[in-house]
């Protein structure tokens, strides 16, 4: 079965695609523009994403949301994570401004909402994925992005961050993950999805 993925971003689409075994993920035509975020959920950004691309394809598709989220900040950055330090920020600034406003060792959360819309039957599912953790007391690690040097999650007890795990490691956890393996156990069993 063919996924169109509402998303321009080639290394969102493998990632996803790896997760997805036994789908075929498409790319979003160059020529599909996509709304704005503006939602204050993840699940408010992502449904008009997948919308925007099964209307424009005619086929089955999903889009994502995804962000951190802070106990000591009441929830932020959110659905704000990749403009937290302003709109042209880059990992860097956001990762340097969630170091400067949280205190290490405060609650963490990564969290991701996956939408899935069939223009053919009009069923729109949506899937979430949580991932939570802890600030670490320094960044280490290279691998990952974002917010990864920081965020010690709870799944493991050696104390890594996600910067620090192997991409399969990482993955098993992940906000991403998880969510992706739920969207794939309703594709593939019609499991119920909330709505």
């Amino acid at each position: 079965m063919r996924l169109v993925l509402a998303t321009g971003n080639a290394h969102k689409v493998r990632e996803l695609a790896a997760l997805l075994d036994g789908y075929d993920v498409a790319p979003l035509p160059d020529d599909v523009e996509l709304p704005p975020e503006t939602g204050e959920t993840f699940a408010a950004n992502a449904l008009p994403k997948a919308r925007a691309a099964a209307a424009a394809t005619g086929e089955v598709a999903f889009g994502d949301d995804s962000g951190i989220e802070s106990a000591a900040l009441g929830g932020a950055p959110g659905v704000r994570s990749a403009r937290f330090a302003g709109p042209d920020a880059t990992d860097a600034d956001n990762l340097a401004l969630l170091i400067e406003r949280v205190p290490p060792r405060s609650a963490l959360a990564y969290v991701c909402v996956i939408a899935l819309v069939d223009p053919h039957t009009g069923e729109e599912s949506l899937f979430e994925g949580r991932c939570s953790g802890t600030m670490a007391e320094a960044p280490r690690g290279t691998g990952g992005f974002g917010y990864d040097p920081i965020f010690v999650p709870d799944d493991r007890d050696d104390g890594r961050t996600m910067a620090e795990l192997t991409p399969d490691e990482k993955d098993a956890i992940s906000h991403r993950g998880r969510a992706a393996r739920a969207l794939l156990s309703h594709l593939r069993e019609g499991a119920p999805a909330r709505r």
